[in-house]
């Protein structure tokens, strides 16, 4: 789908501030116009509101196999379904399995098709289900990203499922077989490659928002784990320790490379081991991503090999409070989420308490984390535990996924050319903003509030969010002085400095000399312009670019009629 499509169609977030600006009936209010001087307060502005979607063994989507054509509209109406309800919880971002167990859901290649959409290794389910998805989260203004699963390849049975597809049946030299599951081996180099092939895949045919990387780590218990050849030939006299953790860096900075000269603005992010470390007064009881599998997470921050980390803290009390603000005090200004297991809510997974999923919800906003990520979107959707009530009482508003700063500077401030406010509402136009060479277009933003100044940073103040054109018509109800406040936002997310303009009652500016009006309604109608002491100085045929080129100074009411000399569009302008 057209990125430009999906920036549109963020409109969703906001449902109750936000419109496209179309028509809507005589007498209703179409905004709310907030004050945020009166506003006790104010919900971050840009937080991840993410879930991961789970494909594997079907467990969140999909949960009908393809057998024939009536099951792609079914697998397709399923995840309609839950995307329609992660939109109404003002969900952002959809981490969607893409690579499995050495199986993709698109058309790849390189790999076969997952068994989970056919119930048949290797078999086409007859549509792109990746496609399908990036689509569909675009028109409700949630991004998604390709969720990869880096090294593992499954049991040895999967493995021989996928017959001669499989990769280690393709090339055995970048496999190694381990306690009766096979892994991708990050101590060949040859490794990093592949891993990048399939990245550069996805993201040179999709308009996918992110590559997330899953597993990007060694085993989670490697005693015995068979890499002593390639640490001789390869160790280059470091210690295992640090050759390993060489190796799967290696992994994450080529598919960062590889994703920046494909597409600066597509997010890369890894889910390492909620522990990075042992801290000074806390241990990680032996099971953290520097040690234990090999992670050095927090330099890749620090390095700018990813743009975010979402560190998977499916723990309570002390290992998890001084761990999250761990990770959010060594963020080296990328972003941090923290990955918070809601599963644990359940009775055969430890059965907490719902206040401790509040508290670390809690908690991660005091440490200033940058969102969190959900484990996983069945639970959420499906209340385990209470944890969709907690979670619509703690982000009761929508955000805007965090801007990439680092990648861009910030576009240009637009230029209003022309205000409008008449009895109708208020119309606005300005130039547009080029985006960098090779980004897509920049959106727009416009903000309004009462009083003469808007505060950006309060999205009850947004009326319009990421829209393409340089138009904008609303209908408001209020008869008092308003300021409005229009931004560009690229494609990283970054947003300009706005452009602020105070409009008075009836206060009006045209300075390219057009007056932008609705499509007609009907055949027939006409414009007629009067001056303030009532005398017509303009009688003519209608026109939706209604040029003012000639008018003397002054102010004017236009006024739209039908051809039954019905009144249907008033505006006052100042010339």
């Amino acid at each position: 789908m057209d990125r430009i499509l999906y920036l549109i169609t963020l409109l969703f977030l906001l449902p109750l501030t936000v419109s496209a600006g179309g028509a809507v009936p005589d007498g209703e209010p179409l905004y709310k116009i907030g004050n945020y001087r009166n506003k006790e307060k104010v919900a971050p502005k840009y937080e991840y509101r993410a879930v991961w979607l789970t494909t594997i063994e079907n467990l969140d989507w999909p949960h009908t196999q393809v057998k024939k054509a009536a099951g792609i509209e079914k697998q397709k109406s399923e995840l309609v379904t839950i995307l329609d309800s992660l939109q109404a919880l003002h969900i952002n971002t959809v981490m969607l399995q893409t690579r499995v167990r050495g199986d993709v859901i698109y058309p790849s290649a390189i790999e076969p098709f997952s068994r989970v959409l056919t119930g048949v290794p290797g078999r086409n389910p007859g549509y792109d289900p990746l496609a399908f998805a990036i689509e569909e989260c675009h028109k409700r203004g949630i991004q998604l990203h390709a969720w990869i699963v880096t090294l593992p390849l499954g049991k040895i049975e999967h493995v021989r499922q996928l017959g001669r597809n499989a990769l280690p049946k393709k090339n055995s030299a970048l496999c190694t077989r381990y306690k009766g599951d096979w892994y991708m081996e990050p101590g060949n180099p040859a490794t990093a490659d592949y891993i990048t092939a399939l990245v550069k895949e996805i993201v040179q045919n999709y308009d996918v928002d992110g590559i997330h990387l899953d597993y990007v780590r060694y085993p989670d218990t490697v005693d015995g784990y068979p890499d002593g050849y390639l640490y001789t030939r390869h160790g280059r006299g470091m210690s295992l320790a640090r050759w390993r953790r060489g190796n799967i860096t290696r992994i994450a900075s080529a598919v960062y490379t590889a994703v920046k000269e494909l597409k600066p603005w597509v997010r890369v992010s890894c889910a390492p081991l909620g522990k990075y470390n042992n801290l000074t007064r806390y241990s990680s009881l032996g099971w953290d991503a520097y040690n234990t599998v090999y992670q050095d997470a927090q330099a890749w921050l620090r390095d700018g090999i990813m743009d975010a980390l979402f560190p998977m803290l499916y723990f309570r009390g002390n290992n998890f409070y001084p761990f999250v603000r761990d990770w959010c005090e060594n963020s080296y200004g990328r972003h941090v989420a923290p990955g918070i297991g809601i599963y644990r809510l359940l009775p055969e997974y430890g059965g907490w308490p719902p206040v401790e999923i509040e508290r670390q919800m809690g908690t991660s906003r005091s440490a200033k984390a940058d969102g969190l990520v959900m484990f996983r979107a069945a639970h959420l959707l499906g209340n385990a535990g209470g944890v969709r009530d907690i979670y619509t009482k703690v982000y009761d508003r929508a955000a805007f996924v965090p801007p990439m700063e680092w990648v861009a500077a910030a576009p240009s401030s637009p230029s209003i050319v022309e205000s409008v406010r008449g009895e109708c509402g208020v119309s606005l136009r300005w130039r547009a903003v080029q985006p960098l060479e090779g980004f897509p277009a920049v959106r727009y933003n416009v903000y309004a509030a009462v009083g003469d100044s808007v505060d950006i940073g309060n999205l009850d103040n947004l009326v319009s969010a990421l829209q393409a054109d340089t138009v904008f018509n609303w209908q408001c109800r209020t008869n008092r002085s308003m300021a409005v406040a229009v931004t560009a936002v690229d494609a990283c997310g970054v947003e300009s400095e706005p452009s602020l303009l105070e409009l008075p009652v009836g206060g009006s500016m045209v300075r390219d000399a057009v007056i932008q009006l609705p499509e007609p309604q009907s055949w027939g109608q006409r414009i007629v312009v009067n001056d303030i002491f009532g005398r017509k100085v303009y009688h003519g045929k209608y026109c939706s670019a209604f040029s003012v080129e000639g008018f003397q100074a002054g102010r004017y009411i236009l006024t739209v009629y039908n051809r039954h000399g019905a009144r249907l569009h008033r505006v006052e302008f100042v010339r």
